[in-house]
């Protein structure tokens, strides 16, 4: 037997009264955002449209003058006559319940565009010609377009705003820290960013060798173990899993990774590195390192991830590593690298989540005199400045100096330059942190604070 789509022809019947006998239910029912496509039928969609398009020129709305309209446009007939017109006014309710009705009539239509949304899907896929990762990508999009229309709102008013900013800003006087989002653990960092906000898209930025991925890890590892409620999720486009494993080990229990990778280890050096792996264990730390992975995937996982665990941080190793979705192998990278920047962001947005996003610099940096990078360093986009919240760029004395990578090796550790080139909603500046090269790990530095207010 077959079932009728979901619909609710009385509610729609009893609105489309009330609005003709209550002036004050078209407006309330118009601005909730009913509109036209949300009618089961299509004699209520089209006197709907009447309705509205009289409320539009502010002229009011009765049985006269929506049986007047619809007979200027030769659709009276087609929508039952005046006598259907006439019942539709006889259902009429009270003004009262108009939200009530506009919420039962928008559901039946949600209901109608994801039953729409599934078959498409069920089409899509029984066709069998689509690619597997634009199938599901085009199978997620449909479902959340449907899930967005629910959820879309309309404009707030300052009154709503002021008072929303008041109570957060009452909240956060009561915090005794001035952290107000995810710890790094990163003294100046934290002070500078008050924490890792979510919804932002933070970029670090670095030549190779420079330690991004160090620098990242660390971060990575230190929200994890200061945020045990939530998961961090890194992708890793260029090192296997086992790898970004050993260097987290490295950092947390400070042996140097070489000896990690012999096994020679002291007893002492044994029973750190076990208690490190305790506590590593401990955190909420998942590893992707497929090398090969588009936008539409570290969506889809991420999503995943945070209905399952909660999710505290995205990091990504590295932006430029990851895969257009041109196959064409002539398309202008520059642009694809755009568009992943700004899906970055949307994914920061949509998950509410900081993403912390590695980027390559571009070889200018060696040709000039001061090798400390800028802005404009940033390697085949300029979108990624654009797009991001914050931007940071590191620079090490030691990788371009001898005497200062002789001084290094000597004492085991390192000035590393941590440079906020670019924080939209705060200072900017730079900050030192001491980094140990054997182990990977990122140490504070007491006073290392030079920053400006944007």
């Amino acid at each position: 037997m077959a079932k009728t789509l979901p619909s609710a022809p009385e509610a729609e019947a009893s609105l489309l009264g009330t609005m003709m006998v209550y002036p004050s239910a078209a407006r309330t029912a118009i601005e909730e955002g009913l509109a036209e496509d949300d009618f089961f039928l299509d004699a209520n969609r089209r006197i709907f449209q009447a309705c509205l398009a009289l409320y539009q020129e502010g002229d009011p709305i009765d049985l006269t003058t929506v049986s007047t309209r619809l007979k200027d446009t030769n659709l009276l007939d087609k929508t039952g006559g005046l006598n259907y017109l006439t019942e539709l006014t006889n259902a009429a309710v009270t003004s009262a319940n108009t939200k009530m009705y506009v919420n039962v009539i928008k559901d039946k239509a949600l209901m109608r565009q994801m039953i729409d949304a599934a078959e498409k899907i069920a089409a899509d896929g029984l066709d069998g010609q689509t690619d597997i990762d634009e199938y599901l990508d085009e199978a997620e999009k449909s479902i959340l377009n449907v899930s967005r229309n629910r959820k879309a709102g309309n404009f707030k008013t300052s009154t709503e705003l002021m008072t929303n900013v008041l109570n957060e800003i009452s909240k956060m006087s009561e915090n005794k820290s001035d952290i107000t989002g995810l710890k790094t653990g990163l003294n100046d960092l934290d002070h500078m960013t008050h924490g890792l906000q979510r919804g932002d898209m933070l970029v670090l930025a670095a030549r190779p060798s420079m330690g991004k991925t160090a620098v990242g890890l660390n971060l990575a590892m230190n929200v994890a173990a200061y945020q045990r409620k939530g998961a961090v999720a890194i992708f890793s486009l260029e090192m296997a899993a086992e790898q970004l494993a050993m260097r987290l080990l490295s950092a947390k229990s400070h042996v140097p990774a070489d000896k990690l990778k012999t096994g020679r280890l002291s007893n002492d050096e044994w029973n750190q590195i076990n208690e490190a792996a305790g506590e590593l264990k401990s955190e909420q730390i998942y590893i992707d390192d497929a090398s090969i992975v588009k936008v539409p995937e570290i969506f889809s996982k991420c999503r995943k991830l945070q209905a399952e665990h909660g999710l505290n941080l995205i990091m990504i190793d590295y932006i430029q590593l990851i895969a257009g979705s041109s196959r064409n192998s002539e398309a202008n990278r520059q642009q694809e690298v755009s568009d992943i920047s700004r899906s970055l962001k949307a994914l920061a947005r949509e998950l509410q989540v900081p993403v912390l996003a590695l980027s390559q610099l571009s070889r200018t940096v060696e040709q000039r005199e001061k090798k400390q990078p800028m802005l404009s360093d940033l390697r085949e986009s300029g979108a990624i400045e654009q797009d991001a919240d914050i931007v940071m760029m590191l620079y090490r004395e030691s990788y371009y100096d001898e005497a200062a990578k002789e001084k290094a090796n000597q004492t085991g550790s390192e000035r590393l330059e941590i440079n906020l080139a670019k924080h939209r909603n705060g200072s900017t500046g730079k900050i030192n942190v001491a980094f140990e090269a054997a182990t990977n790990a990122i140490y504070n530095i007491e006073n290392s604070q030079d920053y400006s207010q944007e």
